[in-house]
């Protein structure tokens, strides 16, 4: 049994579903799975679909899909086999909880993927990654050492076939080398502070403003800092009984949940991006 997934985004218009349901039907595929949703201001149709297949050949499901539904709806069009693991690269710096849940995740079976390395600026993390049993490489970080600091991390990522990226409070920021070649590739989390809390301490200047809701973002990442596609957010009410460590650690728990789901979503190709703006299937 071959199952895959495909993602189409196109003008919206007359006859896509049925189109869409029949090319399946006549191939005796069965479809398990299917949603759609359609952008009224842009009038960009996006649609997920999930299906099975007794028999089947994807080169051969490719050409036909082309020539009778992509060149006939100008459709945009991505096909994944569901039993492909995606191979997902960690970068960290300092912080531990983010990396102490996704390897978590990963070893219990819940992240369908592999993880070839871990990448970090600094080397307090590696005892974590060989708990793991997966490669830690030690790639220092610094003005005058950036860019050849990113070529390493470039050939390490090429050398693996790294099909996305986490940034697991990874204290850097990436480079539009790194960035143009994994578009929409490039998981990162934060507060939700940003912008009125910036800085290296947002939680202490969040309680002296007496803030009542802390969450956290995951994002695709993009040259402008933390401005990139939303993949998913959570919040968390506080209040003036709460203490600074109260913040922290609900801030936190917040991130991971959240960056776990976002790495589900991504893992599961649910999200879909267009013009900055993420489509995200349930």
């Amino acid at each position: 049994m071959k199952k895959i997934t495909i993602q189409i985004h196109c003008k919206d218009q007359s006859g896509i579903i049925a189109s869409v349901t029949s090319f399946i039907a006549n191939k005796s595929g069965n479809i398990v799975y299917i949603d759609q949703h359609v952008d009224r201001e842009q009038n960009i149709f996006f649609m997920r679909l999930e299906s099975e297949f007794n028999s089947f050949s994807i080169d051969t499901f490719k050409t036909e899909f082309i020539t009778v539904l992509a060149s006939k709806f100008k459709m945009k069009w991505r096909i994944y086999d569901a039993k492909d693991k995606p191979k997902m690269a960690i970068f960290v710096s300092k912080y531990d909880h983010c990396l102490y849940d996704i390897l978590s995740r990963y070893n219990s079976g819940e992240l369908h993927c592999e993880i070839p390395f871990i990448v970090s600026n600094h080397q307090d993390l590696e005892y974590i990654a060989q708990n793991f049993n997966i490669p830690f490489y030690h790639i220092p970080v610094s003005k005058s050492t950036k860019q050849d600091a990113e070529n390493k991390q470039l050939d390490l990522l090429n050398s693996h076939n790294i099909d996305f990226i986490v940034l697991a409070r990874y204290m850097q920021i990436v480079s539009r080398k790194l960035i143009d070649q994994f578009q929409n590739k490039i998981i990162n989390i934060h507060h939700s502070f940003l912008p009125a809390f910036v800085g290296a301490k947002p939680y202490h200047s969040a309680l002296k403003r007496g803030v009542k809701i802390i969450g956290a973002t995951s994002h695709y990442i993009t040259e402008e800092l933390d401005a990139g596609p939303i993949i998913e957010q959570d919040v968390a009410r506080v209040t003036h009984t709460h203490s600074i460590d109260d913040l922290i650690t609900k801030g936190r728990d917040l991130e991971k949940i959240v960056l776990a789901t976002a790495i589900k979503h991504h893992i599961n190709r649910k999200v879909m991006v267009y013009n900055n703006k993420t489509i995200i299937f349930y």
